[in-house]
């Protein structure tokens, strides 16, 4: 559904630490971004697929990165202990909670995540989809 997601960034560094640690319990790795003209960037994808992809950019205007209202990006955990260990590297990183690792039924049996903000304020939430799991979910 996706080729890529991008979130921008003030402080590169400091996002490239916190996303490397939320996202490598989670299977993802970071790539090299050969540099087009653009702003600087980090990137991220699976270990499996060269796409989708997830970017941090300082923005292309050189204006401040601000979180959009309303926006989240959800990333997928294998299960609930890669939930558990993204949410503590988030924290350990520069993250600020915003509601701790826990079943969430009401989004579905087995729905288990954790939300955090990134240094830049971006929402960030970390799934384990287990109320997908049934065979008798559609």
């Amino acid at each position: 559904m996706f080729s890529h997601i991008t979130v921008g960034t003030n402080d590169l560094l400091k996002s490239k630490h916190f996303y490397s640690a939320i996202l490598l319990p989670l299977g993802y790795i970071q790539r090299e971004v050969i540099p087009d003209g653009g702003p600087k960037a980090c990137c991220w994808l699976s270990k499996e697929s060269t796409l989708p992809r997830f970017y941090i950019y300082e923005p292309f205007n050189k204006q401040v990165a601000t979180p959009g209202n309303g926006a989240m990006v959800s990333f997928l955990a294998a299960d609930i202990v890669s939930v558990n260990k993204s949410y503590a590297a988030g924290l350990q990183n520069g993250g600020v909670d915003e509601g701790a690792p826990n079943e969430r039924t009401h989004y579905g049996v087995g729905y288990y995540g954790a939300y955090l903000r990134d240094p830049d304020g971006n929402k960030i939430h970390i799934v384990f989809r287990g109320d997908l799991l049934s065979p008798t979910i559609d």
